[in-house]
């Protein structure tokens, strides 16, 4: 059996809250990944959560939007994966960008992922965008800012194999991490922030269930909870084993959470349950067939 993942892979979940001061929060962040190094020296990889660098809120996306390879929030990560010879997926940021065909300003929630030198080597903008109304809970509509992404995004982890990437509401969509999962995924990433309405009926479930769909290891990174008020986020950064097992989980605060991937577990639910040389799509359509696939 060929492994999807070639190598033990050693990663933190990076939980802290954004405040409405950009500079602070990118502080935060190369903080909280030199005190995860601190902790382990021998880290490979760190995510960050969604909106790391903004508050996340509808009206203020466009004001904390940058542009794309060219801004401050880019060349941060950038220069800090350089630097510490870390892999860093980079939470989601406001991206602003110019539509070719139109010519129009449009605003992503985009999500960037750095080598150790520094370079860029996968781009998701976030596909679905959260638009719910749920009477005397939550009301969010983020397409009032912002505009969809129009691709799964699927890219090797430096020679640890290849990972699959989403943000947040991404993961309620089952395609995204099955058409990873078919081009040699072992790991579905999701920067997220669910909230503390979706969060506890939710959040721990679908994690679970695409990482038992694919078989694959899913990584769920959440800001903290805000003190200060604003959007209130879940929290539990966590990560689930293909046999869809919780093996680390956060809490609501801010802290780093340490996990390690590791090949047989992917090879032993593999060769316990062969699903994935199960499937019939002479039955039905495999959906990695026809996807439109990232290529930065």
């Amino acid at each position: 059996m060929t492994s999807v993942l070639t190598k033990n892979l050693k990663l933190a979940l990076l939980q802290f809250h954004a405040g409405a001061d950009k500079i602070a929060n990118l502080n935060k962040a190369k903080t909280f990944i030199t005190k995860a190094l601190e902790e382990n020296p021998k880290l490979d990889l760190v995510i960050l959560p969604e909106c790391f660098n903004s508050p996340y809120a509808v009206d203020q996306f466009k004001q904390y939007s940058e542009e794309i390879p060219n801004g401050e929030t880019t060349t941060f990560l950038s220069n800090l994966a350089k630097t510490l010879k870390i892999i860093i997926v980079g939470g989601s940021i406001p991206e602003k960008a110019i539509d070719l065909k139109t010519g129009t300003e449009k605003i992503y929630n985009t999500s960037l992922t750095f080598n150790r030198n520094g370079e860029i080597i996968a781009k998701h903008r976030k596909v679905h965008l959260f638009d719910v109304d749920i009477p005397n809970k939550i009301t969010f509509q983020e397409s009032l800012t912002l505009s969809p992404g129009n691709k799964v995004t699927v890219f090797p982890v430096e020679d640890f194999g290849n990972a699959g990437l989403g943000i947040c509401y991404d993961i309620r969509f089952p395609e995204l991490a099955m058409v990873a999962a078919r081009q040699n995924s072992g790991i579905q990433f999701y920067p997220g922030a669910f909230n503390t309405v979706t969060g506890p009926k939710y959040w721990t479930k679908f994690a679970i269930a695409r990482a038992i769909d694919n078989q694959v290891y899913v990584v769920l990174c959440s800001p903290a909870r805000n003190p200060n008020g604003g959007y209130q986020a879940y929290g539990h950064s966590l990560v689930v084993d293909p046999f869809g097992n919780v093996i680390v989980e956060g809490d609501i605060g801010e802290e780093i959470v340490h996990c390690e991937l590791k090949p047989e577990v992917i090879e032993e639910a593999r060769r316990e349950i062969p699903i994935t040389t199960q499937r019939r799509f002479d039955v039905y359509h495999n959906v990695a067939d026809d996807a439109t696939v990232s290529d930065l």
